[in-house]
């Protein structure tokens, strides 16, 4: 096969001139820790969700305008205590506090003491909050705003927490900073010890784990790269660069494991050994890295910042994890030679767990049939909770229940006649004469859930309409009522436009919903196309797509019995809301896809080297199996402990990307590569190699990679 000499003949350059590709790699390493670590200064802040062309953005531009803002950023609430707000000394201290705030980038700062206002008191008379409203209708403003100003707020002897969007978003970048680097510190350690468990060498352990510090180190250096040509959330960082270190650990897995396997056939020549190693497990890496970038790119259909950034980012990443595992691991698995098995640890090892694979394997082929259909229906049922999921975004829920805007908004809700950041803004543009702007606050006033509306606002043709509310805006009772409030017909020669955080969590569920059809077909075309090139079949592409999705039913279920239900809620730390934010399972679905498709070819590319061994299919399946189950357990082990830092985050969102890539992991590389993959391929039989214009192959030919030198007599 031509690739495969080209992957060979790429793995004797590299074995070659290995001291080069070192220096080059190390080089990099330092390039990209001092360069690439910029890139958090490149980013453009908050996580951008919103659809930029939906109805709510619209009326945010408008309110940009000369037409301006009236709901306010931030809630600074003054939990007053024992003294109450009457307390000429406790109203003087809070007073003196505010006056003495930087106006610098502040609009208006309102207060019970300028406005007389008593909602801004609560009913025991023993708090009180102050609403800030930033002149910047950006969001990456408003927070570096927000921290320049928060300091002054502080009043001794009163608690002061704050709440609102802008804080809520500060709050969130911070605190997803601290719970990654947390993550990477407890992960790094565990990835270790479990490289020496698999490997049983110190050597061998190292080796994986020295490009999966190089690429960690490049993902920087990628990210700030995509940063010159498009904008990147502040959370692609938080994700990204440990996707890329696990994927490189993956790669390195594989890499190492058949370079081991060709040294104990022949080690002779230990540039062939790399030659072969690359021309099998590196191809094997090429189309994986090229299917999970595949994947990442489906997210680039988002108009959102937030996914589309992280499929650009994503898409980087993994393409330099592929790099250094095509390049510098080959250059060191050369160095390393027969030294990489030195240094073994004496470690208790499982007795012969490819063996029980291989039986398990060959006991689901007895009975295909009945194996899949039973499989396939066990995956299905536990996906079946995810139906009844209610979609939300992302809002001060997402932190734990002891953080600031957390608590502010339940103060709010509790101990105060109402919540000044539940605020739905209608944006009329047109000519409309007062009166039948009133009548037309009047009927949106009317609307369920609707807490008062009033004309505030109003510049030439266009006119600001704020309307209260109490419900949770990430309540089913959120979404009806922005769909009533869209109904309700504005004065004639006129639309309105409504934002808010409940128009906004409509308007970016509507936006995946419609998107993820196409996100979707572009990921099945581009991986059957990928997969057909690779295998030379139409059948495995069908087969890997349908298995693939059935992988993440379970890990969705999963997602919607534990978040939006609370199961395990107490273990996890969180306080469930009855909803599920609608962006995450959708980047779950991008990487999971793409780690399942990544094992996909790691087991079909050993099934297809095996039936060049053997002309019992079923025998070359179940060794394929027993081959590769090693790999694949533990590649799925280690990115299950690289995403177990997640689930310690106080971030809700992150924590769903710890339970879906997790359980799907783990679902896809035991159940579905185990047990349903050898079903379906034993159902299928040699139709499963099958293209039109040809006939069902009996067996391939022999895959052409280097000779092994001849033994000597």
């Amino acid at each position: 096969m031509n690739e495969q000499r080209l992957f060979a003949a790429l793995g004797r350059f590299v074995a070659r001139r290995r001291r080069w590709v070192v220096i080059a790699a190390v080089a990099f390493a330092v390039f990209a820790g001092v360069w690439g670590t910029g890139v958090f200064g490149s980013l453009t802040g908050g996580a951008g969700f919103d659809d930029p062309k939906s109805d709510s953005v619209a009326a945010d531009r408008i309110l940009a305008g000369p037409l301006g803002r009236h709901a306010p950023d931030v809630v600074v609430l003054y939990d007053t205590g024992a003294r109450g707000v009457d307390d000429p000394s406790v109203a003087a201290s809070i007073r003196k506090a505010v006056d003495a705030v930087p106006r610098t980038g502040v609009a208006e700062i309102r207060t019970f003491w300028d406005t007389g206002d008593p909602a801004f008191v609560s009913r025991d008379r023993h708090a009180t909050y102050v609403t800030v409203r930033f002149a910047s209708s950006d969001d990456h403003e408003r927070v570096k705003a927000l921290k320049k100003i928060e300091p002054a707020f502080a009043v001794p002897g009163t608690k002061v927490r704050f709440g609102g969007v802008t804080a809520m978003t500060e709050q969130v970048n911070a605190r997803a900073g601290r719970d990654v680097a947390r993550a990477e510190s407890v992960s790094m350690p565990l990835l270790t010890v479990l490289l020496v468990v698999v490997f049983g060498s110190l050597v061998a352990a190292s080796l994986p784990l020295a490009v999966g510090v190089v690429v960690a180190l490049g993902s920087f250096a990628a990210l700030r790269v995509v940063t010159l040509v498009t904008d990147v959330s502040t959370f692609s960082v938080n994700v990204v660069t440990i996707l890329g270190l696990g994927l490189a650990i993956d790669y390195g897995l594989l890499m190492v494991t058949r370079f081991r396997d060709e040294l104990r056939e022949d080690g002779a020549d230990l540039d062939g050994a790399v030659a072969r190693t690359v021309a099998t497990a590196g191809r094997t890496v090429a189309v994986s890295g090229l299917l999970v970038a595949v994947s990442f790119a489906g997210l680039t259909v988002f108009p959102s910042r937030f996914l589309s950034s992280m499929g650009y980012a994503g898409a980087a990443v993994v393409a330099f994890a592929v790099a250094g595992s095509l390049t510098l691991l080959p250059a060191l698995l050369r160095f390393a030679g027969h030294r990489v098995n030195a240094l073994r640890v004496p470690l208790p090892r499982l007795r012969n767990p490819g063996e029980r694979w291989y039986r398990t394997a060959h006991l689901v082929m007895r009975r295909p049939l009945l194996s899949t259909i039973g499989l396939v229906a066990v995956l299905l049922a536990l996906g079946a909770p995810f139906l009844g999921v209610n979609w939300a975004r992302p809002g001060d829920w997402v932190l734990p229940s002891g953080a600031d805007a957390r608590v502010v908004t339940r103060e709010l809700g509790s101990r105060f006649a109402a919540d000044p950041a539940k605020q739905i803004t209608a944006v009329v543009e047109g000519a409309a004469d007062r009166p039948a702007l009133d009548a037309y606050a009047r009927r949106l006033a009317d609307v369920p859930g609707v807490r008062g509306a009033a004309v505030t606002g109003t510049s030439g043709d266009q006119a600001r309409i704020s309307l209260g509310y109490a419900f949770d805006p990430m309540s089913r009772q959120a979404v009806r009522t922005v769909n009533d409030l869209r109904a309700t017909s504005p004065p004639p020669h006129t639309r309105a436009l409504f934002t808010g955080m409940p128009a906004s969590r409509v308007d970016i569920v509507h936006m995946i919903g419609v998107r993820v059809p196409w996100m979707l077909a572009f990921v099945a075309l581009v991986t059957f196309a990928v997969l057909f090139g690779a295998f030379g079949s139409v059948v495995l592409p069908v087969k890997a797509l349908l298995l693939n999705l059935l992988s993440l039913s379970a890990a969705f279920g999963a997602i919607k019995l534990v978040f939006q239900d609370g199961w395990l809620s107490g273990v996890l730390g969180f306080t469930p809301v009855g909803a599920v934010d609608a962006d995450f399972p959708v980047l779950i679905v991008a990487i999971a896809f793409g780690l399942a498709v990544d094992y996909e070819v790691f087991l079909l590319a050993r099934i297809r080297e095996e039936r060049a061994r053997t002309t019992d299919p079923a025998e070359a399946i179940a060794s394929a199996v027993r081959r590769t189950s090693t790999v694949i357990t533990s590649a799925a082990l280690l990115m299950v402990v690289v995403v177990a830092g997640f689930l310690a985050s106080g971030i809700v969102f992150m924590q769903v990307i710890g339970v879906g890539l997790i359980l799907a992991v783990i679902v896809d590389a035991t159940v579905v590569r185990g047990l349903l993959v050898p079903a379906v391929m034993r159902l299928l039989g040699e139709w499963a190699w099958w293209a039109p214009g040809r006939r069902a192959p009996r067996a391939p030919a022999r895959p052409a990679l280097p000779e092994r030198p001849p033994v000597r007599p």
